[in-house]
């Protein structure tokens, strides 16, 4: 019963998001000792070799990769469902995602670079929302695989401050002490603040 609970507060697939989802997939079938099925293919026995054991072993495996398959398809909107329903086994049905949507996600790669580059900070707009703003692509950029070094991630921010900024972004870009991100926020915070006060 409890299973049947995480599978119906996993939302269901609708075509984007498909790392974070397979990733949430895996670990519920993982919680169910599931997860195998995804790579196995159906086992094999020679007719000679058919006994009580060898059959229910197959009959054991079916069960499992029926489960397994149909958890999967229960995680999908319904478009998607009917898409993918012909699968024969979980090994395939797996698959045939796993190349539909990670050739997508190449795209989606492209793009998380094109908005982390783009990303200019800028003084209409209230800054701290805007650094937030910036984390969450740095992060979506991390989430996807790219990695970043802190040092970059630092000099980049400070880059992508407002015109306003001109002078406290000079101070920072000429001191000695490296800085973390977390450093860096604190420092813009009362930055801001600093400025508002005025």
């Amino acid at each position: 019963m409890q299973s049947h609970l995480i599978v119906e507060k996993l939302e269901k697939f609708t075509g984007v998001n498909f790392k974070q989802w397979q990733q949430k997939i895996f670990f519920y079938l993982t919680t169910l000792s599931l997860a195998r099925f995804l790579t196995e293919t159906v086992p094999h026995v020679d007719e000679g070799d058919m006994d009580a054991h060898s059959v229910s072993g197959v009959q054991a495996w079916n069960h499992s990769d029926f489960l397994c398959r149909n958890y999967i398809l229960n995680g999908m909107v319904d478009v998607l469902y009917n898409v993918y329903c012909k699968a024969k086994t979980v090994k395939e049905l797996w698959e045939s995602l796993d190349r539909k949507y990670k050739t997508e996600d190449v795209g989606a790669k492209k793009f998380m670079v094109a908005k982390f580059l783009d990303f200019k900070m800028i003084d209409l707009k209230t800054f701290m929302s805007q650094v937030q703003e910036l984390q969450v692509i740095l992060h979506d950029v991390h989430a996807e695989g790219m990695s970043l070094s802190k040092t970059f991630q630092v000099a980049a921010m400070i880059e992508k401050l407002p015109p306003s900024w001109v002078d406290f972004k000079n101070h920072l870009k000429y001191k000695r002490k490296e800085m973390t991100i977390e450093d860096l926020v604190v420092r813009l915070r009362i930055e801001e603040y600093n400025k508002i006060s005025l």
